[in-house]
């Protein structure tokens, strides 16, 4: 008896069952099991034959169902069954999925003799194709004359080189046009009506004025647009026989969803900077190759602006002194680089380039979207504020504005206190940081300095991300914060100071160790075990990982009564035994591994009949429904 809608259940080479199902059909398979204590039963699944192995995925029934059945889910299925005698008993059944798509008919010409005019050709190609399981057979008509091989002394029928061990893909070329070639061409692909698959039917039709697809864009290449625009891309046809279909993509991935597509027309309503990108519009017909043609559209922005200060670049020292010579750097992200201009000013006054306060901007090559300010020879009529200004031409986006203060209260002789360098380190008590596994820990860095300088983060001890899923994240405070923290987030992680918004000079670093500690993992979480009255049950509670490990108790009850207790040594695992089994003695026995942290839990379902005269191990034959 099958159960479901199998087309058929077969033996193959050394009796692995064959279960054909026709795709979006209700899958039941069904292993039927003897033995006593009743098995457990176990449905796992590979991929086709590559590999034996159990996977994670398993269904705990003796029963799988899978009520629309895809293509992907074909393969070899997997029952075990075990009940702690004997070997597990293992059967296996393949399932093969079949289908049919709807076939399509590509044209091609001679690549060796392709001219302006596509159908003054000599030599056409028409190719059907179609994805099925099992391989389909096509046929090929003319009108309603069937074409095989020899029929016509114009047309030939052949099966490409490249696609001979993927089915039965079918050419056919059709050599010195004549009139009577320009006709309708039936492609029919068939799986001879295996699951009751109907025969698939594609229609061409072939004429003299059959061409491909061409396009034309109706905008710029690139479209340079202001956030909060609506931008409208217009393609259109300028020729192909049967008429061309229109389609846009965008090369980063799927396109926005607010977009709207009619008639070749693709509007960006409100378009923001996550929208820019490559645009395409492709057309198709099923002749030639597709059309495609592309823009670009970059949306204005200002972001990121940041600045820092660089101790005399002709001595290696950390500290500003008068008479030297200091930099001020201000850089932000421009989009578009070539629109972006600076400007610098001094007290709210504008300033401009001299022989002592020297405006530069940096080689975009080399250090994008930059701006320097080089005061040479600083003097006490230096102090103040500065101003870089960065704007992009036009003036739709706002600008930034990015000051640094150059002043002090007190002016040694020679040194002075209005910059510091940065310094980094971790308060006492701060590193190692032991937390629970859940909990929300923050990992502090003190930092000083005038200005007090970004800090960054990073994992330190190995290429793992950051708890973002970023390889490192910024913080202006010197303190991460992270929240619902995991057993993977464990190790070290290291702070650093960056040269923006401080001084640029050497990074300072310091690491900061977080240990994270968790409950012990156990197996089995949950097991039943069926045992008749007056038989010995045997139960094993084992630890996965655990953190801390060193200091591991267990506890064994019966409901609320503890039956059992002690410590772990160099096991990793721990046994209770009932022997002679009596009524009492059924009920939902649990061990308790425990360290500082907390419980990892076993549960045993004891339950049972009256004992039977005999034993048997997992029977080693199944039957599949």
């Amino acid at each position: 008896m099958h159960s479901g809608h199998a087309c058929n259940v077969e033996e193959e080479r050394y009796s692995e069952r064959v279960y054909t199902i026709r795709e979006g059909e209700m899958l039941e398979l069904t292993c039927l099991v003897t033995g006593h204590p009743r098995p457990q039963i176990r449905w796992t699944k590979t991929a086709g034959s590559v590999s034996d192995r159990f996977q994670d995925s398993s269904v705990f029934n003796e029963t799988l169902h899978i009520a629309k059945i895809q293509r992907h889910q074909g393969g070899r299925y997997y029952c075990k069954a075990e009940n702690g005698l004997g070997s597990p008993a293992i059967k296996s059944i393949r399932v093969d999925v079949y289908y049919l798509d709807e076939p399509v008919v590509t044209v091609h010409q001679s690549i060796g003799e392709a001219k302006e005019q596509f159908y003054y050709e000599r030599t056409v190609f028409l190719r059907c194709i179609a994805n099925s399981n099992p391989p389909i057979r096509y046929s090929w008509f003319r009108g309603r004359d069937v074409l095989s091989q020899g029929s016509d002394k114009g047309v030939e029928i052949y099966e490409p080189f490249f696609t001979q061990l993927q089915g039965e893909t079918k050419i056919l070329k059709l050599k010195n046009l004549r009139p009577k070639d320009y006709a309708n061409y039936s492609c029919i692909a068939s799986v001879r009506n295996v699951c009751g698959i109907a025969d698939r039917r594609v229609v061409f039709r072939l004429t003299n004025k059959t061409a491909p697809a061409s396009i034309k864009l109706l905008v710029e290449d690139p479209i340079v647009v202001n956030p909060g625009q609506t931008v409208s891309l217009v393609c259109i046809t300028t020729g192909g026989e049967p008429t061309p279909s229109l389609n846009w993509t965008l090369s980063s991935g799927s396109l926005p969803e607010k977009s709207l597509m009619k008639d070749g027309t693709l509007t960006l309503p409100a378009i923001a900077s996550e929208d820019a990108g490559i645009y395409s519009c492709i057309a198709s017909n099923n002749v030639g190759n597709p059309a495609k043609k592309s823009t670009t559209i970059i949306v204005r922005a200002l972001k990121k602006g940041r600045f820092w200060i660089t101790p005399d670049p002709y001595h290696n020292d950390d500290n500003i002194q008068i008479g030297r010579e200091v930099k001020i750097s201000c850089q932000v992200e421009a989009t578009p680089p070539e629109e972006l201009q600076f400007s610098w000013l001094k007290n709210g006054r504008p300033l401009r380039s001299s022989e002592r306060m020297v405006i530069t901007q940096t080689d975009p090559d080399i250090s994008p979207g930059t701006t320097n300010l080089d005061i040479i020879d600083l003097k006490f009529t230096d102090f103040g504020t500065y101003t870089c200004v960065a704007a992009l031409r036009g003036g739709a986006i706002p600008e930034i504005s990015i000051d640094v203060n150059i002043s002090s209260t007190t002016v040694p002789p020679l040194f002075f206190s209005f910059l510091v360098p940065p310094n980094l380190t971790v308060p006492r008590g701060k590193s190692p940081m032991a937390v629970r596994e859940g909990d929300t820990v923050e990992l502090e860095c003190l930092v000083s300095g005038k200005p007090k300088p970004i800090i960054l983060w990073s994992r330190a001890d190995k290429e793992a991300p950051m708890p973002d899923g970023s390889m490192q994240m910024e913080t202006y405070d010197g303190v991460l914060r992270i929240v619902n923290v995991s057993r993977e987030m464990s190790g070290s992680y290291r702070c650093q100071t960056s040269q923006y918004n401080g001084f640029n000079v050497k990074p300072r670093e310091a690491v900061i160790e977080l240990i994270v500690r968790y409950p012990p993992a156990v197996e089995p979480v949950w097991q039943e075990v069926r045992q008749g009255l007056g038989r010995t049950v045997s139960m094993n509670c084992r630890v996965l990982r655990a953190h801390p490990s060193r200091v591991l108790r267990y506890e064994w009850r019966l409901g609320s009564r503890l039956l059992h207790a002690g410590t772990f040594d160099s096991r990793d695992d721990t046994d209770y035994t009932v022997r002679n089994l009596a009524r009492e003695g059924y009920g939902e026995y649990t061990c308790d591994i425990i360290n500082e942290v907390g419980p990892g839990r076993c549960t045993f379902l004891v339950t049972g009949e009256t004992p039977p005269t005999r034993h048997h191990p997992a029977a080693e034959c199944f039957n599949f429904h």
